[in-house]
């Protein structure tokens, strides 16, 4: 059971603009509206990452991904291979539409989707109404944190709030694979 009033404190902070950090399946990870480019740009400064390479969006269920993913320009088998291995802590590159912003996918024609498991993770998505940004909560050159007191001072001095929480005890960040042909990337 997550702790609600953590939950819209959380929640709102991110329609305020804000950084929060969050366990995921396995590592701890940092979130904000992605639609909102200053949001965006503060957590790319504050993981020292570059701009080109892209983000994850996470999400409570496929239907939240829908209007970012271009779902019919993947085969019927490959959009099914995706829908299966979800919810989980299957990361995949699909196809963007219009709407994901550069921030997100780094300038590309793709983005990187996930539905997670983790009720956390779900629960903030859901009211948040929406997918959020995930990536891992280091600076980009460390290792990602895989507990609460693992945060950097730097992240946590960064963050508006903190969601409480464990992660699912994967023990490494998500795995990453390419929609179209199923390739491990990460």
């Amino acid at each position: 059971m997550h702790d609600h009033h953590a939950i819209a404190d959380a929640v709102a902070r991110l329609r305020g603009g804000g950084l929060v950090a969050y366990p995921t399946e396995g590592v701890w990870g940092l979130g904000c509206d992605p639609f909102d480019q200053a949001a965006v740009l503060r957590l790319l400064a504050l993981k020292q990452r570059p701009v080109d390479k892209g983000l994850i969006l996470v999400a409570a269920d496929a239907a939240q991904l829908d209007g970012l993913v271009h779902w019919q320009a993947l085969p019927q088998a490959r959009r099914d291979a995706v829908h299966a291995s979800w919810p989980g802590p299957n990361t995949w590159i699909v196809p963007a539409t219009a709407r994901v912003p550069a921030w997100i996918s780094g300038g590309r024609d793709r983005v990187a989707v996930r539905v997670s498991a983790h009720p956390l993770v779900a629960a903030l998505c859901t009211a948040f109404g929406g997918a959020l940004v995930s990536t891992s909560a280091n600076v980009s050159t460390d290792p990602a944190p895989q507990s609460r007191a693992a945060l950097d001072p730097r992240i946590v001095a960064g963050v508006d709030a903190i969601a409480p929480g464990e992660t699912s005890g994967l023990s490494q960040p998500t795995t990453i694979r390419d929609a179209f042909d199923g390739r491990v990337l990460r």
